[in-house]
């Protein structure tokens, strides 16, 4: 199991007050430590700098890398691995900048899908294009839902629910009306009622024949999702249920099993395992103020901590992605102790991620460029480790 993480040997907390004054003598105790260290002791200040302009380097190699330089036609146009992966990316930084070379430089691939008309129509609207806008949000609304598409974040039904969220969210209320999402969350419930067929779970879902739990494809993505969502009082309850039964079910050391039966505690990544659950039960706790689910996200916070350095750089599966439960719980819980947590992960990503890749010794994704597997997601983390009480984890946390 151990193969998978780097063993975390950072102190729990370190007080930059007390490490980062200005006389000689802590300049000199300070220096003659590891380069990781080092970083633990800068002021937030001076090291989200550090982390802005090394996020600004990578998302032009990301560029040029996926769309940019290299003349090749765009083949892949998903989030998770390709065009629109770097067309949030570039987003994020156009946040930062307001320089609207980058909105021009992503709304001309943007075509086609989901995920894809929900970005271009944001994109559009903050480039003040109104054909473009209106072009996507009628190509979205035209989407129609198949009968037999599964109910999973990546691929499925929650997934076009986040998309209308987003698009809410960004472009205004009631820009994809309740009672097209309604319909959606009816065909989820429904489901997930079905396949429970009164068991000790209230909700259970299917995909490719396995019950997952994780966020990519389970129990926790589906939850999140509909947490987002106007509920009816027993559908709330039934949220509310299934992440109890996740809870009551989960292994002795924390972590959570990747499918429903599953005795394999190996993964903690937001796919499967605590991660991603963490960030299910963090909103949880935020939308039902129940004490139960705020003490089980601290709970899985710990594995993460433990086991979360991760041998991989990304966001689904990596060490980018595990930062997120830390963020997430100093978001909720104001600790500071979670806030250095997160600066602790991505200290170790700016001060040994390049390195360890090129050794062979961190996986750099099988599309090393991309937003979730590859080093867009460290990318897109280092801007969000810049106000870190806004950071959500990508296409997740709305």
């Amino acid at each position: 199991m151990a193969d998978r993480f780097f063993p975390n040997e950072m102190l729990d907390f370190v007080s930059e007050t007390s490490t980062s004054t200005s006389t000689s003598t802590s300049t000199t105790t300070t220096t003659t430590k590891d380069s990781l260290t080092n970083l633990l002791c800068v002021p937030y200040k001076t090291l989200s700098d550090t982390l802005k302009n090394s996020a600004f380097a990578i998302q032009q190699t990301v560029v040029n890398e996926t769309w940019g330089l290299s003349g090749k036609r765009v083949q892949d146009y998903s989030l998770y691995t390709g065009a629109l992966g770097t067309a949030y990316l570039v987003f994020k930084a156009y946040q930062f900048t307001q320089n609207e070379t980058h909105l021009k430089l992503r709304v001309t691939f943007i075509c086609g899908r989901a995920g894809v008309c929900a970005l271009g129509a944001v994109l559009a609207k903050h480039a003040g294009d109104e054909r473009l806008l209106n072009h996507y949000l009628t190509q979205f609304k035209e989407i129609k839902l198949a009968s037999d598409l599964p109910n999973e974040l990546l691929y499925g039904r929650v997934g076009f629910l986040w998309a209308c969220a987003f698009l809410n969210k960004h472009i205004g209320k009631d820009t994809i009306s309740t009672t097209r999402m309604r319909a959606v969350v009816d065909e989820i419930i429904k489901a997930g009622r079905r396949l429970a067929n009164k068991g000790r779970c209230p909700l259970m879902y299917e995909w490719h024949g396995k019950k997952y739990w994780g966020a990519a494809h389970g129990l926790a993505g589906i939850m999140h999702v509909l947490m987002d969502m106007v509920l009816k009082p027993d559908e709330v309850e039934d949220v509310k249920g299934t992440l109890r039964y996740m809870i009551k079910n989960r292994f002795p050391g924390g972590n959570y099993p990747s499918s429903e039966g599953s005795e394999s505690d190996r993964l903690v990544h937001w796919c499967h395992g605590a991660p991603g659950i963490t960030l299910t039960l963090v909103k949880a706790a935020q939308v039902f103020g129940d004490e139960e689910f705020l003490q089980a996200a601290v709970d899985a916070g710990e594995v993460v901590w433990k086991r979360g350095l991760l041998k991989r750089v990304g966001i689904c599966h990596g060490i980018s992605g595990n930062t997120y439960v830390f963020l997430a719980l100093y978001r909720l819980t104001g600790k500071a102790e979670y806030l250095f947590r997160a600066k602790a992960f991505a200290c170790f990503l700016l001060d040994r991620a390049q390195k360890l890749i090129s050794e062979g010794k961190m996986h750099g994704g099988d599309r090393p460029f991309s937003l979730f597997e590859g080093i867009g997601g460290m990318a897109y983390l280092f801007l969000d480790m810049i106000e870190p009480s806004e950071a959500k984890f990508p296409a997740y946390e709305l």
